[in-house]
């Protein structure tokens, strides 16, 4: 499919873009060719073909969960400006 010189303007105006006329020459080739590839693309038979987010198969990678020795409440807050108890003191920001 050729796209003609007067769409590309209307395009470009419709974009807000001021083109010179070799830029609007070039653009028309280009999208011209991008047309003509879609018509190909068109023209491939996916009936059978299911729909698919991703070209590749993803596979989640997991590992197994198991229990470990985690750190005490003193030494997560023993660097702690301010605490009160087992936990962060902070300042009141909402009165």
């Amino acid at each position: 499919m050729k796209i003609k010189k007067n769409e590309v303007i209307h395009i470009a105006e419709l974009s807000r873009l001021k083109l010179s006329d070799e830029e609007v020459s070039r653009f028309q080739i280009q999208l011209s060719g991008i047309l003509e590839y879609i018509e190909k693309l068109n023209e491939i038979d996916v009936l059978d073909i299911k729909p698919t987010s991703h070209v590749l198969q993803l596979d989640n990678v997991f590992r197994d969960d198991e229990l470990k020795k985690s750190m005490t409440a003193e030494d997560a807050l023993s660097n702690a400006p301010d605490r009160s108890g087992n936990f962060y003191r902070v300042p009141r920001i909402i009165d």
